[in-house]
């Protein structure tokens, strides 16, 4: 347990010390899960119902679905390679599987975003997001708080803190184009 409080504490520290010097932002809870804690601890706690991920394995749906998860929607295009079966292991473990693809930055957009949130409004309980690394999902969580009334800089914080690396210059591009 130790070691994933230090990997929070240290998650929130250098979220802290990024955005000290910007007073238009606010300190955002991070989504994403470290899923090598998830897997030691044997537990993940969603923020706002939500977790966002890189791809899990096996073990870490188990987490999830014991931490009480009802779906896992799935970001990835349909050729990307998961190494298993991912949505009969998802589905045999008693959570909903939802194929989501977005793939190349066409599909990092305001529109994405809102079916992402009308498709998170269905469910009553947490749900996990992936991709591959937490990217695209750190993108579109970040267009979905932008069109919730979040500052550009909010938006993007959140979507950092979501997973957002590669496709911040798309996101900042859409944020400030809207």
């Amino acid at each position: 347990m130790s070691k994933l409080l230090l990997c929070a504490a240290m998650a929130t520290l250098a979220m802290v010390g990024a955005y000290a010097g910007n007073p238009d932002v606010a300190v955002v809870p991070s989504t994403k899960a470290d899923l090598a804690a998830i897997v030691e601890t044997g537990v993940a706690h969603p923020v706002d119902n939500i977790s966002s991920a890189g791809q899990p394995d096996r073990a870490a749906f188990e987490v999830f679905a014991k931490s009480g998860y009802v779906a896992v929607v799935d970001m990835r295009g349909p050729d990307e390679d998961r190494g298993f079966d991912e949505q009969d292991a998802v589905e045999n473990l008693g959570m909903q599987y939802v194929a989501f693809p977005i793939v190349g930055t066409n599909a990092i957009s305001f529109e994405n975003a809102q079916e992402l949130d009308e498709l998170l409004g269905e469910f009553e309980g947490p749900v996990l997001l992936h991709c591959l690394s937490g990217n695209r999902v750190g993108a579109l969580l970040a267009l979905r708080y932008s069109q919730s009334g979040a500052s550009d800089a909010e938006a993007l914080a959140y979507g950092e803190a979501a997973g957002l690396t590669r496709l911040a210059p798309v996101v900042k591009e859409r944020v400030t184009a809207k």
